[in-house]
């Protein structure tokens, strides 16, 4: 009985020492991801990522647009572990890239495969294809909107990418307000982080699939036209004319998300809400919700206000479910996992970690 009644004690306080390592994760992962984490074994990673986005941009100002949005949908899959470049998944079935919330609409491929391209050849085996995403986001926000942040940086590869956790994790446009305001909670971000970083739909274009059945009732014979509850019924009327009521997933017409200023990164989303032209569903929840609809009226009464917290929102969102240290890879090629007898090691910089600050406006 002396025995079993010494090894309660010990057994108790591995379990403590356990439970404690694994509610340390997280905050281990985010000291590891630092502002300056290439500053000695690649100084000029970032200026090569710069300029493949500005060589994009030169050439469809669109791209950026994109590029911010790939980094979301990296982000809320699997974490910020560059998954969603994946063209084949080694265990099989279809990949992040392949799900429908990202085909055929994400886009921005080839601007993260050109940064790459140009980082291998300066500093080969050293930057990974999550931590160029993440580069690349901050980029066209500094093209599109006049915002600049630093990216704390370290993040590794992840060899994993299934179609059902996209499925899973990104939000639809017809989630609701609690629907959404759930989503974002799971991956540590708040409901004001939830409607600044919706404020991303300033920029861009969408697929009408994506909102067809707020101008159309398909289950109808023929189609029959409605106005969905906080539509405008002279922009549903423009929508309907511009998407038909057969539309489906293979129907590829788009629309601007901001039909006013759709390649500038400002408070204008904000603006139109209240006008009845935010033209997702999920998008007029934020009008539904008092304490969203009161932060959106906060931000379309001050642009810098939201662009701060936009900056801050997407360095924080960028730290979601990080894999750093010797964790995941740095993948050669963004699009496939290392072959077997790669071995690829991240070497960083010295450099202290960085805050959640460190964010500026201009």
């Amino acid at each position: 009985m002396g025995t079993a009644g010494k090894g309660k004690p010990a057994a108790a306080g591995g379990v403590a020492l356990m439970v404690l390592a694994v509610w340390l994760l997280p905050t281990v992962a985010r000291a590891q991801l630092r502002v300056g984490f290439y500053d000695t074994s690649c100084p000029n990673a970032e200026a090569l990522v710069r300029q493949a986005v500005a060589a994009a941009f030169a050439k469809d100002a669109g791209i950026a647009a994109g590029l911010i949005r790939l980094h979301f949908h990296d982000c809320f899959v699997r974490g910020c572990d560059g998954s969603v470049l994946l063209t084949v998944n080694p265990g099989g079935g279809q990949t992040e890239r392949d799900a429908a919330p990202n085909n055929p609409s994400l886009r921005g491929f080839e601007v993260i495969d050109a940064a790459k391209a140009a980082v291998e050849q300066s500093c080969p085996r050293t930057v990974s294809c999550a931590d160029i995403v993440a580069f690349a986001a901050r980029d066209s926000i500094a093209l599109t909107g006049s915002v600049s942040y630093q990216v704390p940086a370290g993040r590794r590869d992840g060899r994993v990418s299934n179609a059902s956790d996209a499925l899973a994790d990104l939000p639809p446009p017809t989630f609701t307000a609690k629907n959404l305001t759930d989503l974002f909670a799971a991956k540590n971000l708040s409901v004001e982080d939830m409607v600044v970083l919706s404020g991303a739909h300033t920029v861009g274009r969408s697929f009408c699939n994506s909102f067809v059945n707020r101008v159309w009732d398909q289950s109808a014979t023929p189609p029959k036209a409605i106005v969905d509850a906080g539509l405008s019924a002279s922009y549903a009327a423009l929508l309907r004319a511009l998407c038909p009521s057969n539309t489906t997933r293979e129907t590829l017409i788009t629309t601007a998300m901001d039909p006013g200023t759709p390649n500038v990164l400002d408070n204008n989303y904000y603006k139109l809400l209240p006008r009845g032209m935010g033209l997702f569903f999920s998008d007029n929840q934020l009008r539904v919700d008092s304490a969203m609809a009161a932060l959106v009226s906060s931000f379309a009464a001050n642009e810098a206000l939201w662009k701060d917290k936009f900056a801050a929102a997407m360095v924080k969102m960028g730290r979601i479910q990080v894999q750093t240290g010797t964790c995941g890879e740095v993948r050669l090629n963004c699009g496939v996992v290392n072959p077997s007898s790669a071995a690829v090691e991240m070497v960083g910089s010295s450099a202290p970690a960085a805050g959640e600050g460190g964010v500026a406006t201009s």
